[in-house]
Formats: structure tokens, sequence, C-alpha cells
């Protein structure tokens, strides 16, 4: 086979292979929210989370719900709020919801310390809000999210508009070079609040505390996706079946 040959035979592997991780994902991502499920109880107030995990989580909800499961959802996203009507979950808003008794939500990165990178799917401050309204919080995840230290996983955080180049600026001091996230359509991408996000490759994360302090104390920063002391059981479906931490 000429060298030319041997270059378009790898080429056509590539997509086979990420079509294989990806459908390796997906299957973990669905066994973690299916572990989660069996959770929820008759009469609960849920909080659904945003994000391709969540959604396993939401869709299988549904399932239940077809079957006769009563419970309400409090959606953390536009798009999961309509992705849960669809699938026969009741919807709440959070000045409707007298408690939350679980939420459920996928993570972007995860360590055994249960310190968690959230927010790529740009819903980082509303998943914020509900997990910390909830009496309990269950995030899912496939078995690649679990790392030794969190931080490859670029930081999300929310900025408000006017004051995206000064905080830029700051967290530059901070250690890396944040991105404007920008959205399909060419524009900065905007969250359901109406803000910007930067994304932030720290590369490594090894005082998450401090960096969330850190962060918090920036004028002009709504929120980071640092999610740290949050998590009361996480649930990582991996090749050799599920693995929970709390």
């Amino acid at each position: 086979m000429s060298v030319s040959a041997l270059a378009v035979t790898a080429q056509a592997a590539q997509p086979d292979a990420s079509l294989s991780l990806k459908q390796t994902a997906d299957r973990q991502k669905r066994a973690a929210a299916k572990a989660a499920v069996g959770l929820v109880e008759d009469g609960m107030v849920l909080g659904l989370g945003t994000g391709s995990t969540a959604n396993f989580f939401v869709m299988l909800l549904g399932e239940r719900i077809q079957d006769g499961l009563r419970v309400h959802g409090v959606p953390t996203s536009i798009a999961t709020s309509a992705l849960s009507r669809d699938c026969g979950i009741p919807v709440l808003s959070l000045r409707e919801a007298e408690q939350i008794d679980l939420c459920v939500d996928g993570v972007d990165e995860v360590d055994g310390d249960l310190n968690a990178i959230k927010g790529g799917g740009g819903a980082l401050l509303r998943e914020k809000v509900v997990a910390s309204a909830a009496d309990r919080v269950v995030y899912i995840a496939d078995g690649s999210k679990m790392k030794p230290r969190i931080g490859k996983f670029p930081l999300p955080v929310e900025v408000t508009p006017f004051a995206t180049e000064v905080v830029r600026r700051k967290i530059r001091l901070l250690g890396c070079e944040p991105v404007l996230r920008m959205a399909a359509d060419g524009m900065p991408f905007r969250t359901d609040e109406r803000n910007f996000i930067l994304d932030c490759p720290f590369e490594l994360i090894e005082e998450p505390d401090a960096l969330a302090a850190e962060l918090s104390i920036i004028p002009g920063v709504v929120e980071h996706g640092l999610f740290l002391g949050m998590i009361d059981r996480m649930i990582i479906a991996g090749d050799d079946g599920i693995a929970t931490y709390s």
C-alpha cells in the first residue's frame, strides 16, 4: 500500500474511532442516569440539570412518569425546561418550589474529593443556585469525567457583558488566558441570564478553594464553574459498571 493510501486509510478510521468513543460515553452516561433515576421517590421535587448527561436523566425520568411516577421538576435552563415538558415532566419555577428534594446534574470534571467543574453547557449560574437550594445533590457522569485533579477542562466563568474585558485581565493574572465563548452564529454566547462566559484553561487547579475565592471577589464575575463542597453523591459509570462516591 502506498504512503498516500495509508494516509487515506488512517483518516477514514478516525471518524469511526470518534463515533465509538461517543457511543461508549453515551452508554455510560445513560447508565449513570439510570442509577440516579433509581433514587427518585414518588412526590419528590427534583432539580433538573443541563447538558448531555442530564438529558439522559430527564428522558429516563419521563419514562417513569409514563409508568405512574408523580414528581415535579425545577429545570436549570430553558433547554432543560423544554425537554422536560416534551418528556411529560411537570415543571415548576424556582419561586414556585417550596423545597427541592433532590438535584441531579452532570459534571465536566470531578476529582476524588468531589471538587467539580461545571458550566460546559452554559448554565452554571442556574445550576449552582438550584443545587444550593436542594436537600440532596447527586451528580452523574461517564468514566472520562473522573480526574486526579480538575482543571484540564476550561473553567467557565459567567460575567456581565459590561465587565468582560476587565474580568479577562484580572483572570489572566491568576494564570491563564481566558477565551470568550462564542455561539454558532459567530456572536458571543449568551447564558439564559444574558451574560457572557469566559472559558479559562488553567490546565491544573492545585487549590480549588483559593481559586474560587479569588474569582468570586472580581467585580463583574456573576458566578464561576467551581462546584466545591456541594456534591452529596457522585455516580460514575465506567466499563466495569457503576461507582459511587460520597
